[in-house]
């Protein structure tokens, strides 16, 4: 399970593949149709379809779904600020990266589930495959800024030192704008799970 927690609440999660799990970090793939859940207030409506300020005054429910987005390789470095998201296009095929700035993950295991929790820190980078980039969702996290009491994010410096660092290692071409993994292809057998797992919404660890 890849849990995004604001304040101690679970924001969203969605269920995973563990690809690879090494020194360098955990590579998670995530197929489309694939079960998730996220936080929505009462009337069902996400925390972009109304302002912060609407937002951090209502009540909230978990939802399920299912991933409709494309099907996402995700890359946590061990102990980075940050995680790497491979886009396909619709025809599976590798499209650009996608730089989510985020807390260094927090791993949990109950057997029969287990997880890695963070706190998203909303500020991303898509860089292409020609190494250009730009930053993503700078309007929200700018937005979200002005409500220091209510928002996870206490340091802007740190997040945006981060994001140029690991600019500076697209724009380079190093490790993993490399092209490692952009042909990764899932195995055949891997099936898509009906629904998430008990356990899915445990207390987070942060």
């Amino acid at each position: 399970m890849h849990r995004n927690v604001r304040h101690g609440r679970i924001g969203w999660v969605r269920s995973a593949r563990v690809v690879l799990d090494d020194d360098r970090g955990l590579l998670l793939w995530i197929a489309r149709d694939s079960p998730v859940a996220h936080e929505v207030t009462e009337a069902g409506l996400g925390m972009r379809a109304m302002p912060f300020a609407e937002w951090i005054t209502s009540s909230y429910r978990l939802a399920q779904g299912r991933w409709n987005g494309p099907p996402v390789l995700k890359f946590l470095p061990t102990g980075a600020a940050h995680s790497v998201w491979w886009f396909r296009d619709g025809q599976g095929r590798f499209s650009n990266w996608y730089v989510n700035l985020e807390e260094p993950g927090v791993r949990w295991d109950d057997g029969p589930v287990a997880g890695v929790d963070m706190v998203d820190q909303d500020l991303d980078v898509v860089v292409r495959p020609d190494h250009s980039w730009e930053w993503k969702d700078e309007e929200e996290f700018l937005e979200r800024l002005a409500f220091p009491d209510d928002y996870w994010v206490a340091d802007e410096k740190a997040v945006r030192a981060e994001g140029e660092r690991v600019i500076a290692l697209a724009e380079a071409g190093a490790f993993p704008f490399d092209g490692t993994w952009c042909d990764f292809t899932p195995p055949a057998e891997w099936g898509i799970p009906d629904e998430l797992p008990p356990g899915w919404d445990r207390p987070p660890v942060r």
